[in-house]
């Protein structure tokens, strides 16, 4: 049997950039880092906690793990090495932002496309009310949209649901 896909967003639910800029959230480490696109002066400041690899490891036994960030292939390089996990795949968008149908985020078709019938959880920052209607209307798998707050990451209960949810199926 195939397992579901876990979909990984970085910003919001790895690295909690909401959070005040002075105030590092307790269990995160502070990364600078130039991704391909980061054309600031100077690199970008990222926290990751590290724990949070060993949850999505632990989470891999019952899920196929994918990066479904803006980062594409580059959390390979930047994001995964730093929470001890191996190369995953990663959704490919073929457009990156604007317009999306019926209010929804802009990731949310190519989340559907890419899951192709597949039950799926998803973890991310910008999901709303909209988005799970319009994968209920559009998705005939089971599937799990988890609003991670971009300012405190994800915590306990967001990994214990994804465990649950997994062993429910």
């Amino acid at each position: 049997m195939t397992k579901p896909l876990l979909l990984i967003d970085v910003d919001g639910p790895l690295n909690p950039y909401a959070a005040k800029a002075e105030r590092r959230p307790e269990g995160y480490t502070t990364h600078r880092m130039r991704p391909g696109g980061w054309f600031e002066t100077k690199p970008l400041r990222v926290w990751l906690n590290p724990g949070h690899g060993t949850e999505l490891l632990a989470l891999a036994e019952a899920y196929e793990l994918v990066w479904a960030t803006t980062w594409k292939g580059e959390a390979n390089e930047w994001i995964g090495p730093r929470l001890g996990l191996p190369e995953l795949p990663f959704v490919e968008w073929p457009s990156m932002h604007g317009a999306a149908p019926h209010g929804t985020f802009w990731k949310t078709r190519y989340i559907l496309e890419y899951a192709r019938g597949r039950p799926f959880a998803w973890v991310d920052d910008d999901i709303t009310p909209r988005d799970h209607a319009y994968v209920e209307r559009h998705h005939d798998a089971a599937a799990l949209l988890r609003h991670v707050d971009p300012r405190i990451g994800l915590l306990r209960p967001d990994f214990d649901a994804l465990a649950d949810w997994a062993a429910a199926l």
